[in-house]
C-alpha cells in the first residue's frame, strides 16, 4: 500500500492539473490510496479584493466533490480515491466552517491554519507581514490556533502542524513549548498529523513537523500521517519515501488512513515507501 492524503489542483487557483490527471498519475506511480484534499473557500475575506488564487471560489466547491466522487466511482478498481477537504481554522469563523464540512459526506478534513486574522503565513507575496512583527509573538498566536482548531472538533487531522516555520522565520529564543502544547491539543482531541513533505522544497528545507515533534507525537501516542502537498501532477508522492523513513528512522510502524471520517490504521513496512 502506498498513500498520499494532501493534494491540490487547478480550482484551488495556485495549484495546475486537473482532479483527473491526479488520478492518472497516482494510479502510474502505484498509489494504493490518493486522497483529494483542496482549500476550503475563503470566508473571512473578500476574494474580489484579497490576492489572487487563494483558494476555489464558493461557487466551485460542489462541483469539486462531486467531480471528486464520480472519479472515485470511475476508477474504483484502480485507486482507492479518498475525498477530503483542507478546511482552514480561522478564529472567529467556526460556524461558517463547521456548515462547509457538514454539508458533504467527506472521507477526512484536514484542520490547517494558514491565516492569522487576514494574514496568510503560508503566502510567499505576504512574507513582509514579519517585517512588523515580534516572531515569538507570531508563534504564540499560530500554536493557540492549532490549539483552537483541535478544540472545535470538526477537524481529523492538523496539517503541516509547524508550516510558520515556512519561510525561514524564527524566534531567537525556544519555542518547543509552544509545540508540545499544540500537540497535547492534539491528542486531548483524539486526532492526528500529518508528515507532510513539501517543507522539502520550501526556504526552511525541513518537513512538517520537525523531528523534535515527531518524537514527542510518538511519546504521546498521536496517530501520523503522510502527503506531498502536491500542486503539481507531477509532484504527486514527492519526497514520501523521506517521510516514510523520517518515521521509521522515529519509530513510528503505522500509518492513519481516513474513510468516511473514521480512522484506520496501516502497518509501515519495511521498504523505503510501501506501507
Amino acid at each position: 500500500m502506498r498513500i498520499d492524503y494532501h493534494t491540490h489542483h487547478v480550482r484551488c487557483g495556485h495549484a495546475s492539473g486537473e482532479l483527473e490527471e491526479y488520478v492518472l498519475r497516482g494510479i502510474e506511480i502505484g498509489l494504493t490510496q490518493l486522497g483529494l484534499s483542496d482549500h476550503m473557500p475563503l470566508l473571512h475575506v473578500d476574494p474580489a479584493t484579497y490576492l489572487p488564487g487563494m483558494a476555489m471560489p464558493m461557487e466551485e466547491l460542489p462541483h469539486y466533490v462531486e467531480e471528486a466522487f464520480r472519479l472515485q466511482q470511475k476508477y474504483k478498481d484502480q485507486i482507492d480515491i479518498r475525498v477530503g477537504l483542507e478546511g482552514d481554522y480561522i478564529e472567529g469563523w467556526e460556524t461558517e466552517i463547521e456548515r462547509i464540512i457538514r454539508a458533504y459526506p467527506w472521507d477526512y478534513v484536514i484542520g490547517s491554519v494558514h491565516f492569522l486574522g487576514e494574514w496568510d503565513i503560508t503566502d510567499y507575496r505576504q512574507t513582509d507581514g514579519w517585517k512588523e512583527r515580534d516572531a515569538y509573538a507570531v508563534y504564540e498566536q499560530y500554536y493557540d490556533a492549532v490549539e483552537k482548531a483541535c478544540r472545535t472538533g470538526l477537524y481529523d487531522y492538523i496539517g503541516h502542524i509547524d508550516v510558520i516555520k515556512r519561510f525561514g522565520f524564527k524566534p531567537d529564543c525556544d519555542v518547543q513549548q509552544l509545540e508540545r502544547r499544540a500537540l497535547e491539543a492534539v491528542k486531548a482531541a483524539d486526532m492526528a498529523i500529518e508528515l507532510n513533505a513539501s517543507g522539502l522544497r520550501m526556504p526552511v528545507n525541513e518537513m512538517f513537523p520537525s523531528r523534535r515533534m515527531l518524537e514527542y507525537a510518538l511519546e504521546l501516542g498521536i496517530p501520523v500521517t503522510i502527503g506531498s502537498d502536491a500542486h503539481q501532477p507531477e509532484r504527486l508522492s514527492q519526497y514520501l519515501d523521506q517521510a516514510v523513513d523520517m518515521l521509521k528512522a522515529v519509530g513510528f510502524n503505522e500509518l492513519a488512513t481516513f474513510k468516511a471520517r473514521n480512522r484506520t490504521m496501516v502497518p509501515i513496512g519495511i521498504d523505503s515507501f510501501h506501507v
